[in-house]
Parts: C-alpha cells; structure tokens; sequence
C-alpha cells in the first residue's frame, strides 16, 4: 500500500461506479425501464465501491504506517460521502420512480423487488418529497455529519495515553502481565496503557484504589477536548435532518429501518425489565459493598471499584481466578477449538492459508470450505493483537461481498476480524483471559454470517440486515462458550497439554451469572444514554444526560468524565442503535434454545440455522429468519431465564 494507490483505487471506483449509475439514469427513449437497465446498475456500482473500501479505505483502521492510515480515513470519508450524495441524486430518483410506476416493477418479487422497495425507501429518506431549499439542506447536513463521524472515530484510534507505574503500584497484577507491559517514560516503570488487554486486568486486580480511579477517568476521558464538540455538534445535525423529515427525533427516524421501529418499542422493553433488575441489582450490590467495607469502611462502593470486587467475588465464592483460567486458552488452542466446534455444528472446515500477504506480520488468513469441498467458499483475515494506531476495539470488517456474476458464479466473500487480545511474550504465547475468548467467538460469529452468504444482491449480502439483528448471530456463538462439554474440550493447558480440570469449568460457568442483573442494567444505561442523546430535545447537555442515564447502574455517577466524548458506537454506526444489543441478545437467547433442545452440537439444528439465519443475509426482514429457524414466534423467555427474572414478572411480550 502507497498513499498514490489508496487514492487511486478511490478515484477508480468513484469514477467507474458513476458511469455505472449514469447508464441508469441516462437512459435514451428507445427502449423501457427495465430491473437490468435501472437496477442492475445500481447493484454493480455498490460492488466496485464497497470492493475499493475494502482494498483501500480499511487500511485507515489497521495499517502500521500512519501515514498510510491517515490518508486511508481520508478515501473512507469520500468514499461515505459518495454513498450520502448518491441518494441526493435527483436524476437517480426520477429513473427509480419512473421504473417503480413500468409493468416489470410491478412484476418483480423476491429478492428483486425488495431492491426497489429498499432504493425507494432510502431516496425517500433523503428528501426527494421536499421542497429544494430543504433537499439542499438535508444534503448538506449529511455530508457534514460524515466528516464529524469519521473524525470522531480517527480521534479515538489515535488516542494514546496511561499510566506509568511501579511493580509497587501494581501491586495485585500476576508477573506475568507485568512482563509484557512496555516501559514507561520514567526509569523502573511499566506502562499500561488504554488498550483493553491492558485496560482490564488493572481494573480487575489492581488493589491501588486511587489509580484505579485515575486510569478510569483516563478512559472515560479519552479525546474529550476533541470530541465532546464533534458530538455536540453531530448530535445537533442529526437533529436537524430528522425535522427536515418530520420525525420527533433522530431515534424515530433510524430506527424506522430497524426491527425495534419505534424507540417507544425499546423503551417498553426496557420498562418491561428494569424494576426486577433493579430488585435483583440491590441484593447482588449489597453482597459486593458487605466485602467492599472490609477494605474501606464508612465509604461508598464506586464505579472503579465494581471490576476489582466482582472479579473478588469469582474468586472467592467459585475459585474463578482468571490468570489460572486463561492458562487453559492459548490463543491457538482457542481457534483451533472453535474451528472444530464450527465443523462439527455447522459442516465446514476453516484452514490456515500461508503466506495470505496481509497488512501486518501478525495478521493471518484463513479459507472457509465446506466440509470435504473441493474449493473455499469464504476467506477472512485474523489481526487480533494490539498496536499503536490500530482500531481500538473488536469488529467484523467487510472487505469482499458474496455476490452472484454474470458467468453463474458466485463471488467469495472475505472479512476481517480486528481485535485486541492479549499479546504473547518472549516466553508465554497469548493467553486468553475467558471474556477475550467470548470476544472472539462473538466476532467470529459476525465473520460466519458474512462469509456463509448465499444471497445473489449486494445490498442485501453478508450481515447487511436491521441493525438491531445483526447482533444476533455473533451473540449466540457466546453460548458455546459457556457449554462446559465444549469448554472440557477446548480448553487445555498451554504448557502440558492437559484438559481444563472438570471442577474449574464447573466453577466457571456457574460463576457466569454473578451480577447478572448489575451487568444487564450497564446495558440498559448505554442503550438509554444513546437514546437520550438522540431524542427529542433540541438542546442537549452531555453531562447531565450521562448522569441521568447512569443511575440506573445503581453506582455512583464518577463527575469529572465525559464518557460520551469516548463512546465511539455513538459516532460509528450505532447511533440511537446501542440498545440492539441487549435487543439481538434477546433473539440470540432464544435460537440458541434450539439447540439446547435438541443437542448443542447438533448438526441437523445448525444446518438449519445455517441455511435459515446465515445465509440468508438481509434478503427478508430478520423476524422471518426467526419465525423459520425456530418454528414458532419468537419470544424473550429464554433471555430472561438466563438473566434470572420469571417471565411472569414482566408480563406478555
């Protein structure tokens, strides 16, 4: 990769993308409209674009030079903004009205017409009812919003600050961990820094209160000065748009294309939920301050103290000790392991490809086959370990959407998976602590959904279904992860070889719902916090709206933070969208159910679920994944088993 050739395969895409929309939209008088002359078109242009993004524009989150990553954020945003204008295209809305009123619209199903009621639906949502001044608007505000976005999320990858400290000060953390922090600025001091491999097991095990203090408001305070206006103003453009196109709030208007559709539905979930958490939440806060004033009497239980005292609390009621458990999860042993479960449940074979020519030495690329076919149907890349610069969190990244082409072949799909596990060291490989092991199979859940496509459209290819579902796939992997058939064979240790004893996996899968309800509710906060930001006040002041949301953590507000200033999900695609997790948990319980039913490992369950849920991407709306896979309508009563509240509490749902 070169600067010049980033830009270049931009400028080539862009180019060649627009003289595939203008052979739509050019139309002579010679002949009708029809779906290959107007729509197909549209379809080959979302390719070449999403195929330069996934070549170019995805370097700005993982490239090592950061040259090379500053002007790939650059394409990223042309390349978004491209996508914004062509909406606005008024040519491009006359074509797609004028094919919407021919007889072969009218004839279109499947897959076909739900390609122009979606093009229909998005054109309408830029304003093509309005009036000029007000379209022009709108356009504007969009393009501005891409550029707040962007440099909102740019500000967080880059960010780059901890604390140096000495072996005294990290007093509680295993030697181990020490071994494989870098050197700090002062002499005789290790750096932790706000990468999460890092990030968590201070707040976990470091007994130095006051820098457990300073190391979260260090990361609730990650590019404040820069952020804090980029969302204020982001929130006020998204407010904005939604008047100009008569809804409340920007929540009502994204959440139109969602499962949810109302933020009123969302926020019924959560009324339906929270008195019996919060019921629950007391007793288990109660067991954790009775332990907490041990240590300091006469002192109120704070948000820094919640991990260090949960993680306590494992150790002490179910001898849960998370440096012992990832002895027995060896990055390599943990692949390996979810590999084979993946062939067992769902017929394929994963296989390391050598040589892949990735972006980085420690990047891996791996093939997807059919168990016992001939040729990959599916490759992704693996780049899981932290560095300086590189996208800061764990996501499933497209690169090449399946496609069917014009020869009857369909196109291999390929992802990435770009994470931040834990590093190996000169003289330990990368041991997993369980919740990495959990982020792992969640991503790689996002990976199969994508790769395992079979649909023949772009646009509804992949993992491109309501955001609020897309979760789902990734979060039933999860359950496998707390299986202790599974987790017995999985999980060995890095050194001997030998098995996860039978009681360690005991104890841990009945430790995994230690805190439940004091988990459920921090999700409940994010979802409420985003939805607040989103909603229908016109003046919004981010302080205040964090504070009120967080009572419901039932923790004390930690004042002298802005955690919404490092809330990258609310400036990077799930805006007024946060609570879809805790909504796609709700659905991902549920399937998984399936399997509890009629075998964990059953490959008559998961050939179903593949065919039903996997691969059907976006092509019908998610509640028809659901509805069959399951056989049933789906409901919430598996969610709230797992969370420990009677389904009879919260009524029908």
């Amino acid at each position: 990769m070169t600067v010049a050739s980033i830009r270049a395969l931009t400028d080539e895409a862009i180019n060649a993308a627009d003289a595939a929309i203008n052979l739509a939209v050019d139309l002579d008088e010679a002949g009708p409209r029809t779906y290959e002359n107007t729509l197909q078109p549209l379809e080959d242009a979302a390719a070449i674009i999403s195929d330069a993004y996934g070549k170019g524009a995805f370097m700005g989150r993982v490239h090592p030079d950061a040259t090379i990553r500053t002007v790939a954020i650059a394409e990223e945003e042309r390349i978004t903004k491209w996508g914004t204008d062509l909406i606005f295209r008024r040519d491009l809305y006359s074509a797609i009205a004028a094919y919407e009123a021919t007889a072969d619209a009218q004839e279109l199903d499947g897959q076909h017409r739900r390609l122009l009621d979606h093009w229909m639906r998005d054109l309408l949502r830029a304003g093509h009812d309005l009036e000029p001044d007000d379209r022009a608007e709108l356009r504007s505000l969009r393009a501005r919003l891409v550029e707040v976005e962007v440099a909102f999320g740019r500000n967080l990858d880059e960010w780059d600050d901890g604390l140096d400290l000495t072996r005294e000060q990290l007093d509680g953390l295993p030697d181990d961990f020490v071994s494989g922090l870098r050197p700090g600025a002062v002499p005789g001091t290790h750096r932790v820094s706000m990468e999460y491999p890092e990030y968590m097991p201070f707040m976990q095990q470091a007994r130095n209160r006051e820098l457990r203090r300073g190391m979260q408001e260090k990361f609730w305070n990650r590019a404040a000065a820069k952020n804090r206006p980029l969302l204020e103003e982001g929130v006020r453009l998204r407010h904005r748009v939604a008047g100009l196109l008569g809804r409340p709030s920007w929540a009502h208007l994204a959440m139109d294309v969602k499962m949810a559709r109302t933020p009123e539905a969302v926020g019924a979930l959560y009324d339906s939920i929270v008195p019996a958490l919060e019921v629950k939440a007391q007793r288990e806060l109660a067991a954790m301050t009775e332990r907490f004033n041990v240590d300091h009497p006469n002192e109120e239980l704070q948000s820094w103290d919640w991990s260090f005292y949960h993680y306590g609390q494992k150790r002490e009621q179910y001898g849960v000790d998370a440096n012992v458990v990832a002895e027995y999860f060896a990055l390599d042993g943990v692949v390996a392991g979810m590999f084979e479960l993946t062939g067992a449940v769902f017929g394929l074979e994963v296989r390391r490809v050598p040589d892949g020519g990735a972006w980085h030495p420690d990047v891996t690329l791996y093939e997807i086959r059919d168990t016992g076919a001939d040729e990959p149907r599916a490759y992704f890349f693996a780049d899981l370990y932290p560095r300086e610069g590189k996208y800061g969190h764990a996501a499933a990244f497209p690169l090449v959407y399946g496609r069917a082409l014009p020869d009857g072949t369909y196109r291999k799909p390929v992802a990435a998976i770009v994470a931040n596990l834990t590093k190996p060291t000169d003289t330990r490989p990368s041991l997993l602590r369980h919740n990495e092991a959990l982020t792992l199979f969640h991503e790689f859940g996002h990976i199969l959904h994508f790769c395992l496509s079979t649909v023949p459209l772009v646009r509804f290819s992949g993992f491109d279904t309501e955001w609020d579902f897309v979760e789902a796939p990734s979060q039933i992997m999860e359950h496998w992860m707390w299986n202790t058939e599974v987790l017995k064979h999985l999980a060995r240790h890095h050194e001997t070889g030998a098995p996860i004893p039978v009681d360690l996996v005991e104890r841990l899968v009945a430790a995994r719902d230690l805190n439940i309800a004091l988990h459920t509710l921090r999700q409940v906060f994010l979802g409420q916090v985003d939805l607040m930001l989103h909603g229908e006040e016109t003046t919004i002041d981010l302080d205040e709206i964090t504070r009120t949301a967080y009572q419901v953590t039932q923790l004390p507000y930690p004042e002298g933070t802005s955690f919404l200033a490092s809330f990258g999900h609310v400036m990077g695609g799930y805006d007024a969208g946060y609570y879809g997790y805790l909504w796609a948990q709700i659905y991902g319980d549920d399937m998984f159910s399936a399997f509890e039913a009629e075998g964990v490992l059953s490959p008559t369950v998961g050939a179903r679920y593949r065919r039903e849920v996997l691969e059907q991407g976006g092509s019908r709306d998610a509640i028809e994944h659901l509805r069959a896979f399951l056989g049933r309508e789906p409901t919430s009563d598996a969610f709230l088993r797992r969370i420990g509240i009677d389904s009879e509490v919260v009524g029908p749902r």
